[in-house]
This record gives structure tokens, C-alpha cells and sequence, in this order.
């Protein structure tokens, strides 16, 4: 609606009869409107068209343009469509009331005008027209949050998706220096060997050939973890499952090699990113391969549990322990706390020679995830 805060509502008259226009002007303007009046169809074109008014009193019976040609025009016009329209007739006057509705019209007033009758019937329909406004309004306040909405969802998911790419391009450079180093120490253990059969060669051929034996299962061990390395890095290491199940996978793995089952007890109260479903698979993944290589244990336990506070992860086991002041990058230490440095999370390692390995990776309320 056009009109400002202290009007009811702008009206234009339009009748090419002066005591019509005036009567209906007097009575609309006492009771607070705004009212403009003309005397035919095409000065009323030209008003509604240069200023859109709330609502239209339309007389049917002009001389040049009838009503019903002025309400056609109006609606064939964009700016002036949605303008409600109200037919003025006379009692003695042929009206076609089908044709009014058809071309447009919302109403029809009957002359001779009663007041009451006039205001009723305007009222509501700049009620129509103020409730239209107010809808229109909403519609497009919520097209626009939608609009905000759809935006950072978008900036969002690009940013998730940026998160994930990068916490893999960063798995895969630590996993591209984990086969730096393990090979790197397989294959100068290799050369040793081999040097030590050329020696041998010749003087003691069977000793030889004992170091020879050693040399070729130190390159196949080589050879097995580079292939599984790269494997990590080519795969999704839960293969799209859940991390409840990856990890029971991983238990099932470690019991089938050496004989033991860890004790495992899960509890998370709610589900978790990809992200940091990862890094504690991976922990795990990490924490049994070092038990298995080097700790010579008899038990296992395994708890992750979320609660308000966090989530926290303890990985422990009853081995030969080690000193922690002699080995902060040996047993995949350092893949562990890079991974959870990645995260904003924090590790904590307890051992000592002959006392087990216990791992505690933490994650508080806020982390990543």
C-alpha cells in the first residue's frame, strides 16, 4: 500500500458525474482517507499509473472509456493489477455483475450510496489489500532468509569440504613420512646385509647365505609396508563404516594375529564427523600395531566415551612398557600427536619399563567435529 502512516488509505474516484464524485469524496475523506478524484477513464489511467492508489471506485457508465474498458486496462498493466477495484452503478442502470467480476472487479456499490454501506464495503477491501501488503512483506523477508540460509549452507559444506581435503592431503604427507622413515631404516638394515654376504662370500658361502636369506625377508617386509601404506592413502580406513564397527574390525585383526582379544568398551552420546571418526580410528589402528610389535602384552583395554564435557579416548595394555623420556617419536607417537594436534585435541602418554603403556587422546566440548 502507497499511503503514508496518518491515512487510511489512498482512493481514487473516478465518475463523470461531479455531485457523485463529491458526495463520495466528502464521505471518504471525513472518515481519514485519502481521496483523489476524476472524470474519465483515461485521466483515471494516467493517475493510477503515475501514482498506484490502495483502491478504485469505479463508475460503469462513461462517456469515451466505460468502466469495464478502464478495469481491463488496469489489469493488463502490471503496475496497477493487483489494485483493487469496486464497480459504482446506478439501481436504473443495466448491470452486468458477471462481467464485472470477469473483468476484474472485486465489488460493486449501488447508487444511490448509503454510508454505511460505502465504508464497509471499502474498508475491506484495503483490509484485503493491507493483509496482501503485510503477506507480500513476510514472503519476501523469508525468501531472503531462505536465500541467507541457502548462502551458508553453501559457504558451509565448500568449508566441510575444504576441512576433509585438507585433513587428508595431511594424512597423507604423515603417512608419506612414516614410509620415508620405515623404509628408510628397512633399506639400510638391507644394505648391511648385503654388504656383509658380498664379505662372506667368497670365505663362507653358508654364512653368506644366511645373511642373504635376511636380506631378501627385510625387502619383502619393506615392500609389504609401502604397499600398505599407499593402500592407507588410496582408501577411506573405516570403508564407510561406522567407527563402533572399524574398530571391532580392528580388535578382531589384532586377536587373529596374536592371540589376544581387547577388552573394548564403547559409549558415545552423540555421533561423529568423518573427520574425527578418523583420527581415532587411526589412533587405535596405531596404538594395537605397537602393542603387537613391542609390548609383549597379555591384556588389552579399549575405552572411548562421550559425555558434556568431551570425549576421551584410553588405549592401554599390561606390555614391557618403555621410557617415555627415551621415545617421543618411536610407536607411531609422533603419527598420534599429529593427528590429534590437527584436531585441537590433546595426548597423554603413561609408561615406564615393566608398567604397560596407557594412551589417552582427549577431545573437549568444542572440538572440530
Amino acid at each position: 500500500m502507497n499511503s503514508d502512516l496518518s491515512s487510511k488509505g489512498d482512493i481514487l474516484l473516478v465518475d463523470d458525474t461531479p455531485d457523485n464524485l463529491r458526495l463520495l469524496s466528502v464521505m471518504l475523506t471525513d472518515q481519514g482517507y485519502d481521496v483523489r478524484s476524476v472524470k474519465s477513464g483515461s485521466a483515471a489511467l494516467m493517475g493510477a499509473q503515475g501514482q498506484p492508489p490502495d483502491l478504485i471506485l469505479l463508475d460503469i457508465n462513461m462517456p469515451g472509456m466505460s468502466g469495464y474498458e478502464v478495469c481491463q486496462h488496469l489489469k493488463a498493466n502490471p503496475v496497477t493489477e493487483d489494485i483493487p477495484v469496486i464497480f459504482i452503478s446506478a439501481l436504473n442502470e443495466v448491470f452486468d455483475k458477471v462481467k464485472a467480476f470477469t473483468t476484474g472487479g472485486v465489488d460493486y456499490i449501488t447508487k444511490p450510496f448509503q454510508v454505511e454501506e460505502v465504508l464497509v464495503r471499502v474498508e475491506n477491501q484495503l483490509s484485503r489489500r493491507r493483509l496482501q501488503a503485510q503477506l507480500q512483506a513476510q514472503n519476501d523477508r523469508l525468501q531472503h532468509a531462505e536465500a541467507e540460509l541457502r548462502r551458508s549452507l553453501e559457504q558451509e559444506r565448500a568449508l566441510n569440504q575444504r576441512i576433509e581435503e585438507m585433513a587428508t592431503l595431511e594424512e597423507r604427507n604423515r603417512i608419506a613420512r612414516d614410509i620415508h622413515d620405515s623404509l628408510g631404516h628397512a633399506l639400510v638394515a638391507l644394505n648391511i646385509q648385503i654388504e656383509t654376504t658380498l664379505t662372506l662370500w667368497r670365505d663362507a658361502p653358508d654364512r653368506a647365505y644366511e645373511f642373504l636369506v635376511e636380506a631378501k625377508q627385510l625387502g619383502s617386509e619393506a615392500l609389504k609396508a609401502v604397499r600398505q601404506s599407499v593402500s592407507d592413502m588410496r582408501s577411506d580406513p573405516l570403508q564407510g563404516k561406522l567407527l563402533e564397527g572399524a574398530i571391532a574390525t580392528l580388535t578382531q585383526e589384532f586377536h587373529n594375529t596374536i592371540g589376544i582379544e581387547p577388552e573394548c568398551h564403547i559409549q558415545l552420546s552423540r555421533p561423529l564427523s568423518h573427520q574425527l571418526s578418523t583420527v581415532i580410528y587411526r589412533i587405535v589402528q596405531e596404538g594395537l600395531t605397537n602393542i603387537c610389535k613391542h609390548a609383549n602384552a597379555t591384556a588389552v583395554t579399549i575405552q572411548l566415551q562421550s559425555d558434556e564435557s568431551g570425549l576421551q579416548l584410553i588405549l592401554r595394555d599390561n606390555g614391557k612398557g618403555f621410557r617415555i623420556s627415551e621415545n617421543r617419536t618411536g610407536f607411531g607417537l609422533q603419527g598420534m600427536q599429529e593427528r590429534i594436534d590437527a584436531v585441537g585435541g590433546h595426548l597423554e602418554i603413561t609408561s615406564a619399563p615393566g608398567a604397560g603403556c596407557q594412551i589417552v587422546a582427549s577431545f573437549p566440548v568444542g572440538i572440530k567435529n
